[in-house]
């Protein structure tokens, strides 16, 4: 029988103390600076609920087909070690999944792991003839990860 869950992980080695990537990930306002959705629709609907930063913030968007709509809430939050998350679709396809991104640190720099975790859904076993929901949504984490070191890092 097959697996009813998902997961999804990258890593990525950033030039900067995990007190300084951090606030990138647990300020949802921060998002912008660096998510790969972000510049899915310029005309992207915001709403922002909750503490600024750490567990009990929310964003909600509401876009184009492509950005769909739903929401994130940060459930758990250590700085600078660790966040989890909720996250709920509700266009163009209903799933809810969770995330995880843990900062180890290393001297200056820290690495930076980002995990998606959901259930198997039609869309997601339509994905796997695609090469799967690790090939789509690696490569967006990848980028996510890529931008996150840029705004994070010092020149």
């Amino acid at each position: 029988m097959a697996d009813k869950t998902f997961t999804v992980e990258r890593s990525r080695t950033i030039h900067a103390p995990a007190a300084t990537v951090y606030p990138y990930i647990a300020d949802l306002h921060a998002w912008r600076t660096w998510s790969p959705w972000e510049n899915l629709d310029e005309n992207l609907k915001r709403e922002y609920s909750g503490p600024r930063m750490g567990a009990g913030a929310r964003y909600a968007w509401s876009g184009n087909r492509k950005a769909g709509e739903g929401e994130m809430i940060i459930t758990e939050a250590v700085e600078p070690t660790s966040l989890a998350m909720s996250l709920a679709f509700t266009k163009p396809m209903k799933s809810t999944n969770e995330l995880q991104f843990t900062l180890g640190e290393h001297g200056d720099t820290c690495t930076v792991t980002w995990t998606m975790t959901g259930q198997q859904t039609l869309f997601t076993r339509a994905a796997s003839l695609l090469g799967g929901m690790d090939k789509i949504l690696g490569k967006q984490f990848n980028q996510g990860l890529e931008r996150l070191a840029a705004v994070a890092e010092p020149d």
